[in-house]
């Protein structure tokens, strides 16, 4: 990316003094004291709904999406869109349903809110489980896609930029907590919408030959309708990544549901708010601003597509010029390269407010389960809350060491975006199964979750090597149907009942599997009808019966009684305004329509 001009330095040195400016300004220790765990960990639970709203899209969109996501655009077309709009209607259901209950219980961490509802066993299980995925998969992965984009727009040697991102992500946040990543995140936010709209602009006006990014839009969707399906048929060659009606009926709301109502690095900015109104108004901005997400990281990766075979050399020499060699991934930072003197910081200060901005939250929601949920529990019970900030940096430090020494090994994988969502997906399913059964279901005992968090890797891994050509996200699907019957299992013989009416209730219970089997079996061997379950109308009648048949088994164990730690839903925490109400209406509607008119 050489050929900065003034502009561009000035734009990309007052992008950085402002992190720096703002991070000073959010650090700094108030009320002439120290800071303690709630200053450090949750902002001393100050955070206004905008800055909330930003934040929450600060920490997700990174790297994986404005490079991973980009390359997947590249590679499938706007079918990996709906990781995007299905996210906006999964944050409206977490606003609605899991955030009240989080801040009702007061909890600084996901791992602590289990303990609240079940045990300390699975609180430490799910904390483990937790600490490693933030480390070993997406803080690796970050800094792998965000070392790649600079080599490959700037010219910089892919470990120096690994460094540099990992040192700045580092000096902004270690000392100030989640306190300076949230204000940050609302500089990070403007820069990365404003770049990605120039960035995408640019795109599509080079595919019209300069015509427009109108004109690059409708040559785009009249050259290769085929980019535009929000809903992959069979045939797809990527229908295994995303496997049709799925995305809208299955395993999608399970990768959902996790990330944005269980994940500790997302929900820790909903935590410090000041109040649940101000969440829910957070979470609802950032839904809105997930509709806009695709045409900033999906677009630029199908305009690269057209200008790839299209035959423009320098595409076809960064990406590779045959299939063995092609490294969709590159396609972004390819786009960079290419953006004009006097836009160029724009574009920059974009890119790397979204990885360093997804950096620093994974250190910080590292550092706030371990130090929450395991070292002050297991290794130091009495440590001060001095102690446990300064030990709570000490862990940042070391999470992204770890992830930098990690993150080449990630070289082998053509589509890193994938590769965070199919090793996300061994943990999702238990993680959703625990939660919703531990928010809705009143009798689920600690054994049941303990058995869920026991249980989802054996299956999963099962299902993997047994079953290699199902799609992942129908693997989800049946790895949570399983743990979700295994919880029921496991609750009504924790209960204090005769063995007659155990076995009686265990019987009803599994009795609506039944024609969920039967209907699978014959549409995974009769596969020249349209109940053939590789095909919409199949595969949306099997998700219906798994859906239906699971509630059922729920209704028929309501006489079970209720663990005495379950909680007693108000209907006070339901109530919102009729502005809420209105714009989260609104929000459907857009994605009602968006999925009718490309379907």
């Amino acid at each position: 990316m050489a050929g900065f001009s003034s502009i561009d330095i000035g734009v990309f040195l007052g992008y950085t003094f402002a992190i720096f400016g703002v991070a000073f300004w959010a650090s700094r220790d108030r009320h002439n004291h120290d800071k303690n765990t709630e200053d450090y960990f949750l902002a001393g639970k100050t955070l206004p709904w905008w800055a909330i709203g930003a934040s929450f899209i600060a920490s997700n969109i990174s790297a994986e999406q404005f490079i991973g996501m980009s390359g997947s655009g590249f590679s499938m077309g706007l079918a990996i869109a709906a990781y995007e709009w299905m996210a906006a209607t999964t944050l409206l259901i977490v606003a609605q349903w899991f955030i009240p209950i989080f801040l009702q219980k007061g909890v600084y961490t996901m791992p602590q809110f289990l303990l609240l509802r079940f045990d300390e066993r699975v609180r430490i299980g799910m904390a483990f489980y937790w600490a490693a995925l933030y480390v070993l998969v997406n803080l690796t992965a970050v800094l792998y896609l965000g070392a790649l984009s600079l080599e490959t727009a700037l010219g910089l040697p892919w470990h120096w930029g690994l460094v540099g991102l990992a040192l700045f992500s580092v000096a902004y946040s270690l000392y100030g907590g989640l306190s300076a990543v949230a204000w940050t995140d609302v500089i990070q936010v403007f820069f990365l919408v404003l770049g990605g709209l120039v960035c995408s602009y640019l795109a599509l006006d080079w595919v019209s030959a300069h015509q427009g990014a109108w004109a690059g839009f409708l040559r785009l969707w009249q050259q290769y309708p085929q980019k535009f399906e929000l809903i992959l048929p069979p045939q797809n060659p990527f229908y295994n990544d995303l496997p049709g009606i799925t995305v809208l009926l299955g395993g999608m709301w399970i990768a959902n549901l996790s990330y944005w109502g269980c994940n500790q690095y997302i929900t820790q900015r909903a935590l410090a708010a000041r109040s649940l109104s101000e969440a829910r108004y957070g979470i609802l901005f950032a839904a809105g601003l997930k509709l806009l997400m695709p045409i900033l990281v999906v677009l630029p990766g199908m305009a690269v597509y057209d200008l790839y075979y299209s035959g423009q050399s320098f595409f076809v020499q960064t990406l590779g010029a045959t299939p063995q060699t092609l490294r969709p991934d590159r396609a972004y930072p390819a786009l960079m390269s290419l953006v004009p003197t006097s836009l160029k910081g724009i574009v920059l200060a974009a890119l790397l407010g979204a990885i360093v901005s997804s950096i620093s939250s994974m250190m910080n929601s590292t550092a706030t389960i371990f130090m929450m949920d395991i070292y002050k529990n297991l290794i130091h019970p009495k440590a001060t809350e001095a102690h446990l900030v300064r030990g709570g940096r000490w862990v940042s430090l070391a999470a992204v060491a770890i992830a930098a020494l990690l993150a080449p090994l990630l070289g082998s994988f053509q589509q890193v975006f994938q590769y965070i969502q199919e090793f996300t997906g061994f943990i999702s399913p238990a993680v959703v199964a625990i939660f919703l059964f531990g928010l809705f279901w009143k009798p689920t005992t600690a054994n049941a979750a303990l058995a869920a968090v026991v249980a989802t890797f054996p299956i999963t891994i099962a299902l993997k090597y047994g079953l290699p050509g199902l799609p992942f996200l129908d693997r989800m699907s049946l790895v949570f149907l399983a743990l979700a019957y295994l919880m029921m299992l496991v609750t009504i013989w924790d209960k204090p009942l005769s063995l007659a009416v155990k076995q009686r209730l265990t019987i009803q219970a599994f009795f609506p599997l039944l024609p969920i089997a039967l209907f699978g079996i014959r549409g995974w061997l009769w596969t020249d009808s349209v109940l053939d379950i590789r095909f919409p109308i199949g595969k949306s009648l099997m998700h219906f019966l798994a859906v239906f048949g699971l509630l059922t088994s729920l209704g028929m164990l309501r006489s079970l009684p209720p663990a005495s730690n379950a909680f007693q839903w108000s209907k006070r925490l339901s109530l919102t305004t009729f502005a809420y109400k209105f714009w989260a209406g609104f929000i459907l509607l857009v994605l009602v329509a968006l999925y009718v008119f490309l379907h």
